[in-house]
């Protein structure tokens, strides 16, 4: 591999730190697709030595990152990788830049009272996540390889200590940037503005201007981000600012969920008790976060510029929303109509409890005239409670004028029949615990094709099951 380690040499910005290797490791999993695309080539021994902590390829610098946070509403002055290693930045053939990102790989100064660790349980969850995400067109970190081993990790319980190996073109969060300006260090900003322009967007100019620029980049990438997750029914869970990237990436999965029966007010993560992180707050959290940053890079962007990048936040999310929700419905072209039919959809749902994407993916069986689709009925608690929608929905659609089957193509390409649901996952979960990794091996599979229909796995499109409900995911791993 290809090594340009150049956010390690900013000894300011963090610490050197050899990670501590995992007693016995198993290599469970590896995207050879992704190592391939960046250039890595590995044997299978070198992989599960890379990842459980007992090598490093030569050229590399494990670096722990320092950042700060403000988590749950409230500021933390220094967080930091506290179970995380920048193992290096890797250029891929085509000349992007990855990076190599190792959690699990044990204490760092920034761990406070944790161990440094992490368990298979959220390793795996994080790896069907960010592949699950990537293949929804989403923008995230990747998973390249996961470790277990027989090493104890204490949590609520004592479970099997694991590792994942995460790529993306940066790992760079707010709190980066709200760590130098609170702790009396902001000579040390525009440095690392800097270093996203000339990695990440050598088109801008490294001045103030350029850094107004990068900013808006910024604010416009969040706004599509979160339009994204909320599309397709995504709840991060844990928006704190040291969980927010500066690329636009989903980034740090930890109590996530996708909806099943939709309710705006859900909230993925027990912790959660106020309901800050809920699905329908993620649009408002993004936008806080942004302030949050904004004001920390207020030393080197003009107030103006802070201020105008920040007021196009809300037409960006809802401009990626609108036209989003738009083509989940198969509709071509805007009525003024439309916000109150949508509106009127999602308060049937919520009361009903309909299963939010299986209710998208079978309403492309919808004609503009003709019976409601069988698959869709059995959605609802009954037909007449929603006749009236239909109704409203079947005009649109004659008013639309879309042929049928380029409009079923078209919703099929964006409604997704297959998502990583709460209890697939936890399936997956069990059985790698007892050592068998076939039903990761089947998710992954499934989810690398979402939007197909893939008749032989129907039975993983169907709502959740009734005991799903109880699944409960917090923070702990």
């Amino acid at each position: 591999m290809r090594l340009d380690n150049q956010y390690a040499q900013f000894a300011w910005a963090g610490t050197v730190v050899q990670p501590s290797p995992l007693l016995s490791p198993k290599l469970l999993l590896l995207n050879t697709t992704l190592a391939e695309e960046l250039g890595i080539s590995l044997s299978q021994e070198q992989w599960r030595d890379l990842v459980s902590g007992h090598w490093l390829a030569e050229g590399m610098v494990p670096f722990a990152q320092v950042y700060a946070g403000h988590q749950f509403g409230g500021f933390s002055p220094q967080l930091g990788d506290g179970r995380a290693l920048l193992l290096g930045e890797v250029i891929a053939p085509n000349g992007q830049r990855w990076d190599l990102n190792l959690k699990g790989g044990g204490k760092t100064p920034y761990s406070r009272f944790g161990d440094g660790r992490a368990v298979l349980r959220s390793s795996l969850r994080e790896y069907l996540a960010s592949e699950a995400l990537y293949h929804l067109g989403i923008a995230t970190t990747r998973a390249l390889a996961l470790v277990t081993s027989q090493q104890p990790v204490y949590r609520e319980e004592v479970e099997a200590g694991a590792t994942v190996l995460r790529a993306a073109p940066s790992h760079l969060r707010f709190g980066h940037f709200e760590y130098f300006y609170y702790s009396g260090k902001p000579e040390h900003i525009p440095t690392l503005l800097d270093y996203l322009i000339d990695t990440q967007w050598p088109d801008l100019t490294k001045d103030g201007a350029g850094y107004g620029d990068l900013f808006a980049r910024v604010v416009e990438r969040t706004a599509q981000l979160i339009a994204q997750w909320q599309l397709v029914g995504f709840c991060h869970g844990v928006l704190n600012t040291d969980n927010m990237s500066m690329l636009g990436l989903t980034l740090d999965y930890g109590p996530y969920g996708f909806l099943d029966a939709y309710d705006g007010d859900h909230i993925c993560n027990h912790s959660d008790t106020g309901g800050r992180y809920a699905y329908d707050q993620q649009p408002a959290v993004g936008y806080w976060n942004l302030q949050r940053l904004a004001q920390s890079l207020s030393g080197v962007i003009e107030m103006e510029a802070l201020q105008a990048a920040l007021g196009k936040y809300e037409r960006q999310l809802m401009t990626a929303y609108s036209e989003g929700m738009r083509q989940k419905l198969g509709l071509s072209a805007w009525e003024d109509e439309d916000p109150a039919l949508f509106r009127d959809m999602f308060s049937l749902m919520q009361a009903h409890k309909v299963d939010y994407s299986c209710w998208f993916r079978r309403l492309a069986g919808v004609t503009a005239s003709g019976a409601i689709p069988a698959d869709l009925q059995a959605l609802l608690p009954t037909l007449e409670a929603f006749s009236l929608w239909f109704a409203q929905y079947q005009a649109r659609l004659g008013r639309d004028g879309t042929k049928q089957t380029e409009r079923v193509r078209q919703m099929n390409g964006v409604n997704p029949k297959y998502i990583l649901r709460n209890h697939l996952a936890q399936q997956a979960i069990a059985m790698a615990e007892q050592g068998d990794l076939s039903e990761a091996d089947t998710l992954l599979m499934l989810l690398a094709r979402p939007f197909d229909e893939q008749p032989e796995f129907a039975a993983y499109a169907e709502p959740a099951p009734a005991w799903a409900c109880d699944l409960s995911i917090s923070c702990s791993s």
